[in-house]
């Protein structure tokens, strides 16, 4: 019967003028509470990327580094740490102290994942990601090569 009534036909003849006055319906009681609950249950859920990146990374190994760079690449990989809280990201690089900033999913294709990073001081950063699997991702630097990174359990 629904679909027979073209939708541009509904007309609300007179708004309500005092929604105190139809707080005792049950149904108009409980489903404005509902709405704000499901509100902020779906705003804190975040991107669907954010969700499979939070935790912490550590950084286990390189790829398509040449041979004369990768004992000194692969030391550097060992000491790198990423830990995705929420929209915040805390990058832990060796010999340096850990740095945090805020994080945006810039852009999704398949596997590959661009990160726009807001610095204490309002500069913006880019990293570019490879999501392998829930325990591995490809922290991309440059074309080609890449730091390997493992969920920490």
């Amino acid at each position: 019967m629904c679909r027979q009534v073209p939708y541009h036909s509904i007309v609300m003849s007179d708004a309500p003028r005092n929604l105190a006055k139809l707080s005792h319906f049950p149904a108009i009681r409980l489903t404005l509470p509902l709405a704000l609950v499901a509100v902020a249950v779906l705003s804190g859920c975040g991107n669907p990327v954010q969700r499979k990146l939070e935790g912490r990374w550590l950084g286990e190994s390189v790829e398509n580094f040449d041979a004369k760079d990768m004992a000194a690449a692969t030391g550097w990989a060992r000491g790198l740490s990423l830990e995705f809280a929420g929209s915040r990201v805390t990058v832990a690089v060796p010999a340096e102290e850990p740095r945090t900033g805020k994080y945006k999913v810039q852009s999704v294709h398949e596997n590959d994942v661009q990160l726009a990073v807001t610095r204490q001081d309002g500069s913006v950063d880019t990293a570019s990601l490879k999501i392998d699997d829930e325990r591995s991702i490809r922290f991309m630097v440059g074309d080609t090569r890449a730091v390997i990174l493992r969920r920490e359990q």
